[in-house]
């Protein structure tokens, strides 16, 4: 049955979601953040998203930041599209505004690190810092799994996986946004599903620093430099593993969707992409930013936020020194000025 849904936030992410809604005849509201005016008032314009470069359906209806009350008046779903910089403006902005019995499912990918090394995942922090009277009547899930905005948006066959607490409303989600192309799977394991998502962003950095190397160095013969990018690709997500077995979660999801899969179309684009040849190809972190000013880089607090909770679950016993070598080299290139080289003998010592 048709729903009316609101998507709070007008990135490429969130925006891509109107194409699966609206094939599945429901109305969209696509509200702008205080970031995106430019970009509502660009498909007001021309009807295409500038990011995405293409039009968005026809059936879509726009709304600015200001006009937020009315998008979520009525609404069946709210979509949380803001990146997780913008977790706290969404807490302060809409959070007051849900409505019970109305679910949230956002496409952010982040983690809150608690005092004592373990993570939280973001619908968990913004389900606490609801209005009094709210934490039991709104649910709050997320989407994890390899997704590229543009290809959704041009539907292409994806395979992704809804999470939260309550199999139930997953269901229910699941019969909104499911299409011929837009596969659904579920899962009530948030946590685990979460640092994957999270943690894929860090290691595509990493992953995107060997690009970088290969774009100064260039081929040799016939050789390429794809060895050392599946090293790190492997090592990835055994990292993923081992820190989700740390913290008491079900390990096997960083080999699935979520993990490696998220893992493998993050490392062909995108701004994580980008940074990562930046740092690949010589640049230090300083000017590798400056040439990427404006650019939101979850990735890069990400690196940060784990790196220090380690740190702390290592002085709890759960972690051992040294299992995590390639996210501590990152920490090292992005926050410590250290030379961009591989440790590759400390690497998959299990």
């Amino acid at each position: 049955m048709p729903e009316t849904i609101t998507i709070v936030g007008a990135g490429m992410m969130g925006t891509a979601l109107c194409w699966p809604l609206c094939d599945n005849g429901h109305t969209v509201r696509l509200v702008g953040t205080p970031l995106d005016e430019e970009i509502i008032h660009s498909i007001r314009k021309t009807g295409v998203h500038p990011k995405l470069e293409r039009k968005i359906p026809a059936t879509v209806k726009t709304f600015l930041c200001d006009e937020l009350p009315g998008a979520l008046r009525g609404a069946g779903v709210v979509v949380n599209g803001v990146s997780s910089f913008g977790t706290d403006w969404f807490v302060e902005m809409v959070a007051p505004r849900l409505v019970p019995g109305v679910p949230v499912i956002a496409v952010t990918k982040g983690l809150h690190v608690l005092p004592d090394g373990d993570v939280q995942p973001l619908p968990d922090f913004i389900a606490e810092r609801l209005p009094a009277g709210m934490h039991e009547k709104v649910s709050l899930n997320a989407i994890a799994g390899p997704c590229i905005a543009h290809e959704l948006a041009v539907r292409r066959q994806t395979c992704v996986v809804f999470t939260g607490h309550d199999l139930s409303i997953l269901r229910s989600l699941k019969s909104v946004f499911a299409t011929r192309y837009y596969h659904i799977r579920m899962s009530t394991d948030l946590k685990e599903l979460e640092i994957c998502a999270a943690l894929k962003n860090g290691y595509a950095l990493g992953i995107g620093i060997a690009v970088g190397m290969f774009d100064k160095s260039g081929s040799d013969g016939l050789a390429q430099m794809y060895n050392p990018q599946a090293a790190l690709f492997a090592q990835s997500c055994l990292e993923m593993r081992l820190l989700i077995k740390a913290l008491g979660g079900k390990e096997e999801h960083a080999s699935w969707l979520p993990g490696a899969g998220d893992l493998y179309v993050t490392v062909y684009g995108g701004r994580t992409l980008r940074l990562g040849r930046l740092l690949g190809q010589g640049f230090s972190m300083a000017q590798a930013l400056d040439q990427m000013a404006g650019v939101t880089l979850e990735s890069v607090e990400i690196i940060t936020r784990l790196a220090g909770a380690l740190l702390v679950l290592e002085g709890r016993g759960l972690v051992q020194s040294g299992q995590f070598p390639f996210l501590q080299f990152l920490d090292g290139v992005i926050n410590h000025d250290e030379p961009v080289a591989f440790p590759w003998d400390r690497f998959c010592l299990v």
